[in-house]
Protein backbone atom coordinates (compact mmCIF):
# COMPACT_ATOMS: atom_id res chain seq x y z
CA UNK A 1 0.00 0.00 0.00
CA UNK A 2 1.82 3.23 -1.18
CA UNK A 3 1.37 6.42 0.77
CA UNK A 4 1.93 10.13 0.23
CA UNK A 5 2.11 12.57 2.74
CA UNK A 6 1.63 16.57 3.12
CA UNK A 7 2.43 19.08 5.38
CA UNK A 8 0.89 22.38 6.28
CA UNK A 9 3.04 24.34 8.13
CA UNK A 10 2.40 27.94 9.53
CA UNK A 11 3.67 30.40 12.33
CA UNK A 12 1.77 29.07 14.85
CA UNK A 13 1.92 25.21 13.98
CA UNK A 14 2.52 22.38 12.26
CA UNK A 15 -0.12 19.25 10.56
CA UNK A 16 0.85 16.84 8.90
CA UNK A 17 -1.43 13.83 7.01
CA UNK A 18 -0.53 10.57 5.34
CA UNK A 19 -2.65 9.10 3.06
CA UNK A 20 -2.68 6.61 0.76
CA UNK A 21 -3.99 6.34 -2.84
CA UNK A 22 -7.49 6.28 -2.59
CA UNK A 23 -7.27 9.38 -0.07
CA UNK A 24 -8.13 7.52 2.83
CA UNK A 25 -6.13 9.12 6.27
CA UNK A 26 -3.87 6.88 7.76
CA UNK A 27 -2.06 9.13 10.61
CA UNK A 28 -2.43 12.31 10.95
CA UNK A 29 0.49 15.19 13.71
CA UNK A 30 0.78 18.15 15.52
CA UNK A 31 3.59 20.12 16.19
CA UNK A 32 4.54 24.07 16.78
CA UNK A 33 4.59 26.59 13.99
CA UNK A 34 7.47 25.72 11.16
CA UNK A 35 7.71 29.16 9.23
CA UNK A 36 11.11 30.30 9.64
CA UNK A 37 10.50 33.59 9.17
CA UNK A 38 8.78 33.57 12.01
CA UNK A 39 10.95 31.00 14.54
CA UNK A 40 14.68 30.00 14.07
CA UNK A 41 15.08 27.54 11.32
CA UNK A 42 16.47 25.05 13.54
CA UNK A 43 13.02 25.20 15.15
CA UNK A 44 11.10 24.98 12.31
CA UNK A 45 12.88 21.81 10.91
CA UNK A 46 12.44 20.41 14.47
CA UNK A 47 8.70 20.97 14.71
CA UNK A 48 8.27 19.81 11.00
CA UNK A 49 10.21 16.33 12.50
CA UNK A 50 8.13 16.37 15.11
CA UNK A 51 4.46 16.64 13.32
CA UNK A 52 6.12 13.58 10.85
CA UNK A 53 6.91 11.37 13.63
CA UNK A 54 3.27 11.58 15.08
CA UNK A 55 2.10 10.90 11.77
CA UNK A 56 3.60 8.53 10.83
CA UNK A 57 3.72 6.29 13.70
CA UNK A 58 3.11 2.86 13.25
CA UNK A 59 3.17 3.08 9.63
CA UNK A 60 6.04 1.73 7.29
CA UNK A 61 7.95 5.32 6.00
CA UNK A 62 9.51 3.64 3.11
CA UNK A 63 5.91 3.28 1.38
CA UNK A 64 5.59 6.80 0.58
CA UNK A 65 6.17 7.60 -2.41
CA UNK A 66 5.59 11.33 -2.63
CA UNK A 67 5.72 14.45 -0.18
CA UNK A 68 4.58 17.82 -0.35
CA UNK A 69 5.45 20.57 2.14
CA UNK A 70 3.06 24.06 1.98
CA UNK A 71 4.85 26.57 4.00
CA UNK A 72 4.55 29.69 5.01
CA UNK A 73 7.82 31.14 4.47
CA UNK A 74 9.05 28.91 2.02
CA UNK A 75 11.39 30.85 0.26
CA UNK A 76 13.53 30.74 2.77
CA UNK A 77 14.77 27.58 1.82
CA UNK A 78 16.38 29.08 -0.97
CA UNK A 79 18.82 29.71 1.48
CA UNK A 80 20.81 25.92 1.27
CA UNK A 81 21.70 25.91 4.94
CA UNK A 82 17.98 26.54 5.58
CA UNK A 83 17.15 23.72 3.11
CA UNK A 84 19.59 21.32 4.62
CA UNK A 85 17.67 21.71 8.02
CA UNK A 86 14.34 20.63 6.35
CA UNK A 87 15.83 18.06 4.47
CA UNK A 88 17.55 16.39 7.55
CA UNK A 89 14.34 16.59 9.64
CA UNK A 90 12.62 14.34 6.56
CA UNK A 91 15.37 11.95 6.65
CA UNK A 92 14.67 12.04 10.10
CA UNK A 93 11.42 10.77 9.78
CA UNK A 94 12.41 7.89 7.37
CA UNK A 95 11.72 9.03 3.84
CA UNK A 96 13.51 8.99 0.97
CA UNK A 97 10.83 10.52 -1.20
CA UNK A 98 11.33 13.63 -2.88
CA UNK A 99 10.42 17.12 -0.49
CA UNK A 100 8.41 18.83 -2.99
CA UNK A 101 8.18 22.34 -1.19
CA UNK A 102 5.37 24.70 -2.43
CA UNK A 103 3.81 27.92 -0.77
CA UNK A 104 1.29 27.80 1.86
CA UNK A 105 -1.14 29.24 -0.72
CA UNK A 106 -0.68 26.48 -2.99
CA UNK A 107 -1.64 24.06 -0.81
CA UNK A 108 -4.14 25.54 1.28
CA UNK A 109 -6.26 25.99 -2.60
CA UNK A 110 -6.02 22.49 -3.04
CA UNK A 111 -7.39 21.96 -0.06
CA UNK A 112 -10.69 23.33 -0.89
CA UNK A 113 -11.15 22.36 -4.65
CA UNK A 114 -9.59 20.12 -7.13
CA UNK A 115 -9.32 23.12 -10.16
CA UNK A 116 -6.45 24.04 -11.25
CA UNK A 117 -7.24 27.57 -11.37
CA UNK A 118 -8.77 29.93 -8.86
CA UNK A 119 -7.84 32.63 -5.81
CA UNK A 120 -7.07 31.56 -1.81
CA UNK A 121 -7.06 33.80 1.24
CA UNK A 122 -5.11 32.61 3.93
CA UNK A 123 -6.29 33.53 6.92
CA UNK A 124 -4.16 32.61 9.72
CA UNK A 125 -1.45 34.32 12.15
CA UNK A 126 -0.37 35.81 8.96
CA UNK A 127 -2.37 37.15 5.88
CA UNK A 128 -1.99 36.40 2.30
CA UNK A 129 -3.77 36.28 -1.06
CA UNK A 130 -2.71 34.27 -4.02
CA UNK A 131 -3.36 33.61 -7.74
CA UNK A 132 -3.59 30.17 -8.87
CA UNK A 133 -2.98 28.99 -12.00
CA UNK A 134 -2.44 25.26 -13.09
CA UNK A 135 -1.52 24.79 -9.25
CA UNK A 136 0.98 27.06 -8.91
CA UNK A 137 0.68 30.69 -7.61
CA UNK A 138 1.41 33.15 -10.44
CA UNK A 139 0.43 36.54 -8.37
CA UNK A 140 0.38 37.34 -4.65
CA UNK A 141 -1.01 40.08 -2.73
CA UNK A 142 -0.20 40.41 0.84
CA UNK A 143 2.27 38.29 3.32
CA UNK A 144 4.71 41.06 3.76
CA UNK A 145 4.98 39.44 7.61
CA UNK A 146 3.95 41.57 10.60
CA UNK A 147 6.21 44.23 10.16
CA UNK A 148 4.33 45.64 7.13
CA UNK A 149 1.76 43.49 6.16
CA UNK A 150 -0.29 40.72 7.59
CA UNK A 151 -3.70 43.12 7.39
CA UNK A 152 -6.56 41.04 9.16
CA UNK A 153 -4.67 38.21 10.15
CA UNK A 154 -4.98 37.16 13.45
CA UNK A 155 -2.05 38.83 14.40
CA UNK A 156 -3.76 42.37 13.37
CA UNK A 157 -7.02 41.47 15.56
CA UNK A 158 -4.33 40.74 18.63
CA UNK A 159 -2.40 43.75 18.15
CA UNK A 160 -6.25 45.90 17.18
CA UNK A 161 -7.45 44.69 20.74
CA UNK A 162 -4.35 46.22 22.24
CA UNK A 163 -4.51 49.09 20.68
CA UNK A 164 -8.46 49.63 21.64
CA UNK A 165 -7.52 48.82 25.25
CA UNK A 166 -4.72 51.05 25.34
CA UNK A 167 -7.46 53.91 23.87
CA UNK A 168 -9.79 53.24 26.56
CA UNK A 169 -7.67 53.42 29.13
CA UNK A 170 -5.64 56.63 27.90
CA UNK A 171 -9.53 58.44 28.00
CA UNK A 172 -10.54 56.80 31.35
CA UNK A 173 -13.27 55.22 30.33
CA UNK A 174 -15.46 52.50 31.17
CA UNK A 175 -13.77 49.08 30.22
CA UNK A 176 -15.80 46.63 27.96
CA UNK A 177 -15.48 43.13 27.63
CA UNK A 178 -12.96 42.83 25.79
CA UNK A 179 -10.56 45.00 27.01
CA UNK A 180 -11.09 43.76 30.39
CA UNK A 181 -10.27 40.41 28.33
CA UNK A 182 -7.40 41.90 27.30
CA UNK A 183 -5.83 43.28 30.23
CA UNK A 184 -6.23 39.97 32.09
CA UNK A 185 -4.83 37.84 29.39
CA UNK A 186 -1.73 39.75 29.44
CA UNK A 187 -1.30 39.98 33.36
CA UNK A 188 -2.01 43.40 33.45
CA UNK A 189 -3.67 46.01 35.80
CA UNK A 190 -3.40 49.51 33.33
CA UNK A 191 -1.76 50.79 30.74
CA UNK A 192 2.05 51.12 31.61
CA UNK A 193 1.90 47.11 32.43
CA UNK A 194 0.14 46.27 29.35
CA UNK A 195 2.79 47.56 26.82
CA UNK A 196 5.74 46.26 28.99
CA UNK A 197 4.04 42.64 28.82
CA UNK A 198 3.10 43.29 25.12
CA UNK A 199 6.62 44.72 24.37
CA UNK A 200 8.74 41.58 26.49
CA UNK A 201 7.23 39.18 24.10
CA UNK A 202 7.62 38.18 20.35
CA UNK A 203 5.82 40.91 18.00
CA UNK A 204 3.86 37.58 16.53
CA UNK A 205 2.94 36.93 20.28
CA UNK A 206 0.06 39.15 19.75
CA UNK A 207 -1.70 36.68 17.66
CA UNK A 208 -3.10 35.59 21.35
CA UNK A 209 -5.10 38.18 21.52
CA UNK A 210 -7.10 37.19 18.72
CA UNK A 211 -9.53 34.89 19.67
CA UNK A 212 -10.41 37.26 22.95
CA UNK A 213 -12.06 39.22 19.86
CA UNK A 214 -14.07 36.77 18.71
CA UNK A 215 -15.43 35.74 22.41
CA UNK A 216 -16.16 39.50 23.15
CA UNK A 217 -17.79 39.55 19.47
CA UNK A 218 -20.34 37.01 20.72
CA UNK A 219 -21.17 39.33 23.37
CA UNK A 220 -21.93 42.38 21.24
CA UNK A 221 -18.60 44.24 22.65
CA UNK A 222 -18.66 47.57 20.37
CA UNK A 223 -14.79 47.30 19.69
CA UNK A 224 -15.08 43.96 19.16
CA UNK A 225 -17.94 44.48 16.41
CA UNK A 226 -15.65 47.38 14.88
CA UNK A 227 -12.36 45.22 14.25
CA UNK A 228 -13.64 41.72 13.36
CA UNK A 229 -15.58 43.92 10.04
CA UNK A 230 -12.80 45.93 9.59
CA UNK A 231 -10.38 42.71 9.39
CA UNK A 232 -13.02 41.30 6.92
CA UNK A 233 -12.80 44.07 4.74
CA UNK A 234 -9.54 43.98 4.72
CA UNK A 235 -9.03 40.67 3.76
CA UNK A 236 -11.35 40.83 0.86
CA UNK A 237 -8.90 43.90 -0.36
CA UNK A 238 -5.93 41.46 -0.34
CA UNK A 239 -7.95 38.45 -2.41
CA UNK A 240 -9.53 41.12 -4.27
CA UNK A 241 -6.21 42.51 -5.71
CA UNK A 242 -5.33 39.05 -7.17
CA UNK A 243 -8.53 39.15 -9.23
CA UNK A 244 -10.29 40.38 -12.19
CA UNK A 245 -13.42 41.98 -12.18
CA UNK A 246 -14.62 39.21 -14.57
CA UNK A 247 -13.13 36.12 -12.43
CA UNK A 248 -15.36 33.56 -12.07
CA UNK A 249 -12.79 31.08 -10.96
CA UNK A 250 -12.97 29.31 -7.52
CA UNK A 251 -12.09 31.55 -3.89
CA UNK A 252 -11.33 29.13 -1.24
CA UNK A 253 -10.58 30.62 2.33
CA UNK A 254 -8.07 28.91 4.79
CA UNK A 255 -6.57 30.02 7.86
CA UNK A 256 -7.45 29.65 11.75
CA UNK A 257 -9.86 32.78 11.43
CA UNK A 258 -12.12 31.17 8.56
CA UNK A 259 -14.30 29.67 11.67
CA UNK A 260 -14.39 32.76 13.74
CA UNK A 261 -16.64 35.90 13.07
CA UNK A 262 -13.92 37.47 11.10
CA UNK A 263 -14.44 34.19 8.50
CA UNK A 264 -18.35 34.27 8.68
CA UNK A 265 -18.07 38.50 7.65
CA UNK A 266 -15.30 37.73 4.97
CA UNK A 267 -17.64 35.25 3.18
CA UNK A 268 -20.49 37.80 2.93
CA UNK A 269 -17.84 40.47 1.58
CA UNK A 270 -16.72 38.25 -1.19
CA UNK A 271 -19.95 37.13 -2.50
CA UNK A 272 -21.34 40.64 -2.52
CA UNK A 273 -18.30 41.66 -4.60
CA UNK A 274 -17.31 39.06 -6.12
CA UNK A 275 -19.25 36.39 -9.03
CA UNK A 276 -17.59 33.49 -7.59
CA UNK A 277 -18.08 30.08 -5.67
CA UNK A 278 -16.60 31.09 -1.91
CA UNK A 279 -15.23 27.82 -0.41
CA UNK A 280 -14.56 27.60 3.28
CA UNK A 281 -11.63 25.10 3.73
CA UNK A 282 -9.80 24.22 7.32
CA UNK A 283 -6.98 22.37 7.00
CA UNK A 284 -4.18 22.83 4.60
CA UNK A 285 -2.21 19.28 5.16
CA UNK A 286 -4.91 17.99 3.57
CA UNK A 287 -4.14 19.93 0.09
CA UNK A 288 0.04 19.15 0.20
CA UNK A 289 -1.46 15.55 0.82
CA UNK A 290 -3.85 15.47 -2.81
CA UNK A 291 -0.81 17.48 -4.44
CA UNK A 292 1.59 14.64 -3.27
CA UNK A 293 -1.17 12.07 -5.05
CA UNK A 294 -1.18 14.47 -8.06
CA UNK A 295 3.02 13.88 -8.36
CA UNK A 296 2.01 9.83 -8.13
CA UNK A 297 -1.44 9.59 -10.36
CA UNK A 298 -1.82 12.71 -11.95
CA UNK A 299 -4.70 15.30 -12.01
CA UNK A 300 -7.51 12.49 -11.88
CA UNK A 301 -5.97 11.54 -7.94
CA UNK A 302 -8.47 10.76 -5.50
CA UNK A 303 -9.18 13.71 -2.88
CA UNK A 304 -8.67 12.72 0.85
CA UNK A 305 -11.67 11.52 2.77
Amino acid sequence: MDLVVGLDAGGTSTRALVLDLDGARLGQGLAGGANPNAHPPAVAAAHIAEALAEALDGLDSRKVRSGVLGMAGASKLADPAIAALFHEAWERAGLHCPLRVVTDCEAAFATGTSSPDGTVLVAGTGSIAGRIAGHRMVGRSGGYGWLIGDDGSAFWLGREAVRATLRLLDLDAPLEGLATAVLTAAGARGRDQLVSAVNDQPPVALAKFAPLVSSAYHHGDPEALTIVSSAARLLADTASAVRSPSDTSPIVLVGSLIKTPVGTHLKQELLTRCNAQVIMATEGAAGAAWLAAVDVLGPEAPRPV
